[in-house]
């Protein structure tokens, strides 16, 4: 069975930094897109970034710039650097996972429950 568990978040400062990190652990043959998506009270959940088994990654405007997408294909993780924090990045951010569970296996999606992330003085 596929998990996602992230790691790090909590309370920063604005301008401060933090780096949150994705596992996808389980039976699975391959992984492609990896991404980072957030949903803050009251929003819509949005695409904060992706990056794909190769590496190409992709930014939402707001955060291009200040957050740096990675992957270890090794690990089987994903991290989100976060620089330069603003108040609007409060949100919780979901870690999800682009994967075909076996060799002849549709892709699928999975997601993380998400890690808080508040951004206050």
């Amino acid at each position: 069975q596929v998990q996602l568990v992230e790691s790090g978040g909590g309370l920063v400062q604005p301008g401060g930094s933090v780096r949150l990190s994705c596992a996808v652990s389980g039976s699975f043959f391959s992984i492609s897109t990896m991404g980072w998506y957030r949903q803050a009270p009251g929003k819509e959940r949005e695409l904060v970034a992706t990056i794909t088994s190769g590496g190409s990654t992709n930014y939402v405007d707001s955060v291009k710039g200040r957050f740096t997408i990675s992957r270890d294909n090794v690990k089987n993780t994903v991290d989100l650097q976060m620089n330069s924090l603003k108040l609007e990045d409060t949100a919780r951010y979901y870690c999800r996972a682009v994967l075909r569970p076996g060799s002849l296996s549709s892709y699928l999606e999975y997601w993380g429950q998400g890690t808080l992330v508040t951004v206050s003085s």
